[in-house]
């Protein structure tokens, strides 16, 4: 049977995206559950394992700390030189990008890949370099700590206490060819803050008595472990044929103009569809009392940075009206045939939990009846 022009364009497309995965570089990162656990001192030692073996290995950006370790390593390794930039009365080195673009040696290592850019640069943020390097055909290594993930944000602050502000999209670790963790136990990266090997002196102090607490140490480890964990997981999802049929699951996150909930109900949706290897949806139900001539302006702001956010984490937002919230949820469930949906605890009064009790269980059966998960989410 003839095929249609629609899935001829198709499948030029996809063809397409073949040819150009191709030709892009491959992408390693190393993981670890802080600074300190020797991320840039791996790169560096598998960079002259590589020069070792012919490979033309160059450094687009490192920063060793001072740490006297790390720095040895530099020694013999080629790089490319920085970028140096005047912003707000500091003179700052950036990677040169195009510089590295045109050097175009056959890997290159890129630190901190959160890290943001001096503003004018090319690109916001470092991760968003290291696509474009990537898409030139050159092999990166990278590396970044767990508590820089996106998803993560709200768990990595309730652990520690404190708010991350450089992060990257989860889609970034799923784009690597290999994760790798770097692992030490709390009692060995302690010993190290200690002797001074990640910080100076008079930052130790401070240190213990934030991120490098024992307890927090071991929460961000396993998150840490987990992670890595569910990349592989998901690659031997993807790359190993199954012979058993199983059920592909198509997540969705129902949010409203709460900013706090939304957020966590996303990230925490993002989490779920990145284990999964989902494909995952964020409906926002907007209904009379919550129009644009009724709600809040800092509802609205709230409501535009979470599907920004939904966005950036690989969710498709779903924006519609209609005073039958649990009706539409169903609708949108059936129409993109949802296996799971997730929403955040309710944070209604008795009276309002009482009033919704029968839209809340003609939800249930319907979702119940379809063979659809429902999470509620703390």
């Amino acid at each position: 049977m003839p095929k249609t022009p629609v899935e001829k364009q198709q499948s030029a497309e996809y063809f397409l995206d073949l040819i150009r995965k191709s030709k892009r570089g491959k992408f390693k990162i190393y993981i670890g559950m802080s600074a300190g656990v020797g991320k840039s001192y791996r790169m560096l030692q598998e960079a002259h394992a590589l020069l070792k073996n012919g490979i033309n290995v160059q450094i687009g950006f490192i920063e060793a700390h001072g740490r006297q370790e790390t720095v040895a390593l530099l020694e013999g390794i080629p790089a490319i030189p920085r970028h140096s930039v005047f912003y707000k009365g500091k003179q700052l080195e950036e990677m040169d990008l195009q510089a590295l673009l045109n050097a175009h040696p056959d890997v290159v290592l890129v630190d901190e890949l959160a890290h943001t850019n001096v503003p004018g640069s090319k690109n916001e943020k470092r991760w968003q370099d290291v696509l474009d390097i990537l898409d030139a055909g050159i092999n990166v290594i990278s590396a970044v700590n767990i508590q820089h993930i996106e998803s993560l944000n709200n768990v990595v602050k309730e652990i520690t206490g404190v708010e991350v502000t450089e992060r990257i999209p989860d889609k970034v670790l799923i784009l690597a060819d290999e994760v790798v963790n770097i692992d030490l136990t709390a009692d060995e990266l302690i010993d190290r803050l200690k002797a001074g090997k990640i910080y100076t002196p008079e930052k130790v102090e401070v240190a213990l008595n934030n991120f490098f607490k024992s307890e927090s140490i071991l929460q961000l480890r396993e998150l840490a472990l987990k992670e890595v964990a569910g990349q592989i997981e998901r690659k031997v999802e993807t790359e190993i044929p199954r012979n058993v049929s199983f059920r592909h699951e198509k997540i969705l996150a129902c949010i409203s103009s709460n900013e706090v909930t939304a957020k966590t109900v996303i990230r925490k949706t993002g989490r779920l569809a990145n284990y999964y290897n989902a494909q995952w949806y964020v409906l926002y139900v907007e209904t009379p009392s919550e129009s644009s001539g009724k709600i809040a302006l800092d509802k609205q702001r709230h409501l535009i940075n979470n599907f920004k956010l939904a966005t950036e984490l690989g969710a498709e937002v779903i924006r519609t009206k209609n005073g039958k919230v649990a009706a539409t949820i169903m609708e949108v469930a059936e129409e993109k045939h949802i296996t799971t949906v997730c929403i955040g605890k309710p944070t209604l009064s008795l009276i309002e939990i009482i009033m919704a009790t029968n839209v809340f269980n003609q939800l249930l059966k319907k979702l119940s009846s379809n063979n659809i998960d429902l999470i509620i989410m703390s």
